[in-house]
């Protein structure tokens, strides 16, 4: 059995949920991004139960139905793509998302839209541009080693996207290295 977590969105969170089911005495078989796989074994609703009060105040959320499990699934794909895109070879998002997820992209793509209020591309920008400000706080990478660790044609497309997601110029954004203007992965 497979239950489907809200809000799942990088590797902490994945520990997190991994912590609080050995709490509550599971041991499932994997913890992915917005996923817990108990294998063979069937969750009575009371243990589902249990589970949702303490992902709760974490600020995780169970996913009950088909469409949010998909919707969720899309979040998680496109963040493992912006963590991953150095290691791998170009690819358009459209052909990522359906290669990953086995469904028409125009479907995800409408679906995401619906729910979302924003489109798969808007998304995966928000994404980008919220990797981009970790690694100018980290202050290890010259602008353009970030412009090309994160597959942008060009150091003034990013400037350009950048500029518009935040209203800052990435120079001032690094200036500035106020950590508040981070926003955690979930509230985008």
């Amino acid at each position: 059995m497979k239950i489907y977590i809200k809000n799942m969105v990088c590797d902490r969170c994945n520990l997190v949920v991994s912590e609080m089911l050995r709490g509550l005495k599971f041991n499932p078989v994997s913890v992915v991004l917005g996923e817990v796989d108990f294998g063979e074994k069937e969750l009575t609703s009371a243990e589902v139960e249990a589970i949702r009060v303490e992902i709760e105040p974490l600020g995780f959320e169970l996913i009950d139905n088909k469409k949010s499990r998909l919707i969720e699934r899309i979040k998680a794909s496109i963040i493992e793509m912006v963590h991953r895109q150095e290691e791998m070879e170009p690819i358009k998002l459209s052909d990522y998302l359906k290669n990953k997820l086995n469904y028409d992209y125009n479907y995800l793509s409408t679906l995401f839209s619906s729910v979302e209020g924003i489109t798969v591309e808007q998304y995966l920008i928000n994404q980008k541009i919220e990797k981009v400000k970790e690694l100018l706080v980290y202050d290890e990478l010259s602008l353009t080693e970030i412009s090309h660790r994160l597959g942008y044609s060009s150091l003034s497309h990013l400037s350009g996207q950048f500029k518009k997601v935040t209203g800052l110029s990435p120079s001032h954004f690094k200036q500035l290295k106020d950590a508040r203007q981070r926003r955690p992965l979930d509230k985008l």
